[in-house]
């Protein structure tokens, strides 16, 4: 298996993929597919779970390469290694990653090449060893929300390091009129308004009235970013986690699910 980024854009987004992905969890399960990169785990506490398929056409290149013996390959590394890594690349680089499931089932390769004639710009080879984890992947049903709304991503993100000064729980309200996010701690309260009409994407089933509490930090810490995607998709419902989506572009997208606080 061996794929490569080389635009800058998408080098940007996977490398902030992984810097989520390391405040998640220590080791995650990288499972290359015919068609696609998928990626699945868990943080520690298990409230947060991030499910992350990539298509191959995302990539700049993409060789499946697997023998007719196997039906993908799996390996397991080291999140923050890896991230560490990628954080390395160059503006003129391209990334290159490998792995060869017959000869080298020990390590994957990274190697970050020039892409340019600018002199001064050396190529880097790393070989990463997979870690032992027994990573088990979850079968994620798909459900209906009785919520759900997009926000631009700068918009949010500025709204949450807000609320974090006063408190680290998330109230949201949603009704058919608007969204409303409260922060309630000892330094007093903030309380934000959305009409739907501000938002590009709404819905809500019809005379549903949605409070549900979730972690602030847990949601800042290992979802909110503006460097995925523009806009972040919200899906509520108090019989399910809450569902924070980034579209990543050609199908692909990142999905964090957070388990709700219990409301006293």
């Amino acid at each position: 298996m061996k794929l490569s980024i080389v635009q800058k854009q998408k080098k940007d987004i996977f490398i902030s993929l992984f810097q989520l992905l390391k405040n998640c969890s220590s080791a995650i399960n990288i499972i290359f597919k015919e068609d696609q990169l998928y990626i699945q785990g868990m943080d520690k506490s298990h409230v947060c779970l991030f499910d992350i398929i990539i298509f191959s056409s995302w990539f700049s290149s993409y060789d499946y390469g697997i023998s007719s013996s196997s039906a993908e390959n799996k390996i397991c590394v080291d999140t923050t290694t890896f991230y560490n890594v990628l954080t390395m690349n160059q503006e003129n680089h391209a990334i290159f990653i490998y792995y060869d499931n017959d000869s080298d089932s020990d390590c994957v390769h990274i190697d970050l090449i020039d892409n340019s004639s600018k002199k001064g710009e050396f190529d880097r080879f790393f070989r990463l060893p997979l870690t032992d984890a027994d990573l088990q992947l979850l079968e994620i049903p798909v459900v209906d929300y009785d919520a759900e709304f997009s926000i631009p991503s700068k918009k949010i993100c500025e709204i949450a390091s807000q609320l974090l000064l006063f408190g680290d729980t998330i109230n949201i309200k949603c009704t058919e009129e608007r969204i409303d996010l409260f922060s309630n701690g000892v330094n007093g309260l903030m309380t934000v308004n959305i009409p739907i009409d501000d938002l590009s994407e709404f819905s809500i089933s019809e005379g549903e009235i949605i409070e549900l509490e979730y972690s602030l930090n847990y949601i800042q810490k290992m979802c909110l970013t503006t460097k995925l995607s523009s806009e972040i998709s919200f899906s509520v419902s108090d019989k399910f986690p809450m569902q924070i989506k980034y579209d990543l572009g050609e199908n692909s997208q990142a999905i964090f699910f957070i388990a709700p606080k219990i409301m006293e």
